[in-house]
């Protein structure tokens, strides 16, 4: 027993003080596995050892027999998220939301090279991806946290599902021939209730997910705030809603039709909803992490990842170009983007 113990410290020593860095990838993509392989090979030269989810080691043990992933460690086999120090996730923003849920509650910071289309969360491209991982085996980032939800399914006053959400809860329609019957609620009192495709409640982060493409302001990052933004409600008072970080929504699914709805969270974990079920969101205590390797203005990140028209833009006008007012003060001039030079 004693030696059992010994040889369990050893473990837990050996683990500490060792460098873990999870691969987290869209194995179902050829170019994903590839890159993934490259991530894994540059970590290993460097002493650090690379995990991988254990499906996708299956994934990429399949789609390349001969893949040199025999000292790759599995998570959750050997290797606890505790024990990582970052993860890296290659593909798109859906990658890194399922990323976000294999740790979800730990401190390791998310880094994403984007592999898919936008890519709104990542920090770079497929061809930036060995800067990306000398940057991440430096720790030369900074990390910035953005808040999540906590998510409660009630059902006659009985707790039935808990989860989170990254992005957004969505309430929508089971059913494409009927409308969800629901009244919104915020802190504690009804606001209003219509017929409707759905209702998202999102975050900051999920602003520009599912709640822009159905009509939702963009917000910066570091506004704290939730947002409610019905899908195409039939009633006057039917606006998307801006609330505080401390307030909290909810959706009811109205018992007066026998419409049932569903609830999806990151379009990734979803649960039924029987007429009277009731989901409320809030501020959760445990945040996303990113790990960031450009801090340059988030409205920089809008027109790149947008492609949004900016030619012909200025800045602000020079110093000696600005009319003289008593008692301003001076600032320096912005330069305009390279492209518009």
């Amino acid at each position: 027993m004693a030696q059992h113990g010994r040889q369990l410290d050893e473990r837990v020593n050996d683990i500490s003080s060792t460098r873990h860095i999870l691969v987290v990838s869209h194995t179902g993509r050829p170019d994903s596995i590839d890159a993934a392989l490259e991530v894994c090979g540059l970590l290993g030269d460097a002493g650090v050892v690379p995990v991988l989810p254990r499906d996708e080691w299956d994934d990429i043990r399949r789609a390349q027999p001969t893949a040199a992933i025999d000292d790759v460690e599995i998570l959750f086999d050997g290797v606890a998220c505790d024990d990582l120090e970052c993860v890296i996730v290659l593909g798109g923003d859906g990658t890194i939301l399922r990323a976000a849920e294999l740790i979800r509650g730990t401190r390791a910071p998310i880094v994403g090279v984007n592999l898919g289309h936008v890519g709104f969360l990542a920090e770079s491209e497929r061809d930036e991806m060995a800067d990306t991982v000398a940057r991440v085996l430096a720790a030369d980032y900074e990390v910035e946290e953005r808040f999540a939800l906590d998510v409660k399914v009630t059902n006659r006053d009985e707790v039935v599902y808990e989860t989170w959400a990254m992005n957004e809860a969505t309430v929508e329609k089971a059913s494409r021939e009927r409308m969800l019957e629901v009244v919104i609620e915020v802190d504690g009192r009804p606001l209003s209730s219509f017929g409707c495709d759905g209702v998202v409640m999102s975050t900051p982060t999920g602003s520009t997910a599912y709640s822009f493409s159905a009509g939702g302001p963009v917000v910066w990052p570091a506004v704290q705030a939730l947002l409610l933004v019905p899908l195409s409600a039939h009633a006057l008072f039917a606006r998307p809603l801006v609330v505080g970080p401390d307030s909290v929504l909810a959706v009811e699914v109205l018992s007066r039709t026998d419409a049932r709805g569903i609830l999806w969270c990151d379009g990734r974990r979803e649960h039924d909803l029987p007429p009277g079920a009731r989901v409320e969101c809030s501020r959760s205590d445990q945040p996303v992490r990113l790990a960031r390797l450009r801090t340059g203005p988030f409205t920089d990140r809008l027109v790149a990842k947008f492609q949004l028209p900016v030619t012909g833009w200025r800045g602000p006008a020079p110093v000696e170009d600005a009319p003289a007012v008593s008692g301003t003060s001076t600032s320096p001039t912005v330069a305009a983007p390279e492209g518009d030079r």
